[in-house]
């Protein structure tokens, strides 16, 4: 899993919106088939978290996306590229979409 991964992206679909940074807290939880004996202590045999965070950043630093959904969207797919990956799931929060709310998104 990768918890709590605090990146501004630009997203949204209202006026204010547009050309503007915006924090997004991204969790991940990921399910992976472990095709290798124990002891497994090597790297190529799990799934690193910096491709899984370096893939996540690189997707939203891409550009203007208008939906949170279209977004985690985009997450998923490129996690469920990785092999031995099975299974995904993202959460993306907008943090500051409303004064009195800790944070909205899916």
């Amino acid at each position: 899993f990768v918890r709590d991964l605090m990146l501004d992206g630009h997203i949204g679909i209202h006026a204010h919106e547009q050309g503007v940074r915006q924090r997004l807290r991204i969790n991940i939880d990921l399910s992976v088939i472990d095709r290798h004996p124990l002891p497994a202590d090597h790297i190529e045999h799990v799934v690193c978290y910096q491709e899984v965070v370096d893939g996540t950043t690189a997707i939203v630093r891409r550009g203007h996306v208008n939906l949170v959904e279209t977004l985690a969207e985009e997450i998923a797919q490129n996690i469920l590229g990785i092999p031995d990956v099975v299974a995904v799931r993202v959460r993306v929060e907008k943090l500051d979409a409303f004064a009195n709310v800790a944070s909205v998104g899916v």
